[in-house]
């Protein structure tokens, strides 16, 4: 690709969980990042919305190769949202869902049919996964009755602090998302990251009152900040939740192993997040 795309290497490449992303400069002498995805299906689609959005709120796409992965981004600064206070970045977030949350697009494919098969997983699994039973069929409840709703706009699906980057832009437009991971869906189904991510920040030093406060200090914030309806927001926390902590466990079972102690406390801390937001 920087062959293809006549790129010159500007620093060391850096990487997150889906893809490798490398600074280079153009032939216009233009600063950009290129970014190789892994082929899984939940980012297949990023140019797409990328293109749709058109730098209102997400980083600008300024190409890409499909089928390769690869796209060519305008570089952001690396600052991200993980040391601003909590309610601050709740705000900025909610802020970004009332521009990235355009009408739905039909090259995308819809949450919800990636919602009801992960809940069929966790059917079949609800005896053994370590999670209360009562919460286990509510979670499937929820499942059902808000994947039964039709798609109201393209989401990003994995908005949080560590995917809100500092612009160069200038103006109003200071922090953009990157690393989207697009469907059709339910605008309500965004808030789960920004609870579970920063969870230290809870419970470390300074910090007052308990884990539980922190979790539906955050939760109401973006509610407030987006106009979101309270029932249907929670309702996608607990779904979310438990599911997160199904796969979690499966993937150790998975590997023929019991869960380490960093992902019991994940499971934990999904558990709790489903509890706190309907206390």
């Amino acid at each position: 690709m920087l062959e293809a795309w006549e790129l010159t290497v500007e620093d060391e490449a850096w990487h997150g969980f889906c893809s490798l992303v490398l600074p280079v400069v153009t032939a216009r002498e233009d600063r950009a990042v290129l970014k190789i995805g892994l082929p899984d299906d939940e980012s297949e689609h990023e140019h797409l919305v990328l293109q749709r959005w058109r730098g209102r709120g997400a980083v600008r796409l300024l190409r890409s190769d499909p089928s390769r992965r690869a796209v060519l981004l305008e570089r952001l600064d690396r600052h991200d949202l993980s040391d601003h206070w909590d309610v601050e970045a709740c705000e900025i977030v909610a802020g970004l869902y009332r521009i990235l949350h355009v009408p739905v697009m039909p090259q995308l494919r819809t949450q919800a049919s990636y919602v009801a098969r992960w809940a069929a997983a966790l059917a079949a699994d609800a005896k053994t996964v370590p999670v209360p039973r009562r919460m286990v069929d509510q979670a499937l409840a929820l499942a059902r009755d808000l994947c039964a709703e039709p798609a109201t706009a393209v989401i990003h699906g994995d908005l949080h602090y560590g995917n809100v980057l500092l612009g160069e832009r200038g103006g109003e437009e200071r922090w953009l998302a990157i690393d989207p991971k697009p469907t059709n869906g339910d605008p309500h189904y965004e808030l789960l990251p920004m609870l579970g991510n920063r969870f230290e920040d809870y419970t470390g030093p300074g910090t007052t009152g308990s884990a539980r406060d922190g979790i539906r200090r955050r939760f109401h914030t973006l509610l407030d900040a987006a106009d979101l309806d309270e029932g249907r927001a929670r309702g996608w926390v607990i779904v979310r939740s438990i599911l997160r902590a199904h796969w979690v466990h499966g993937a150790a079972v998975g590997a023929g192993r019991e869960p380490t102690a960093r992902e019991q406390d994940h499971i934990t801390r999904c558990i709790m997040i489903a509890k706190a937001v309907q206390d």
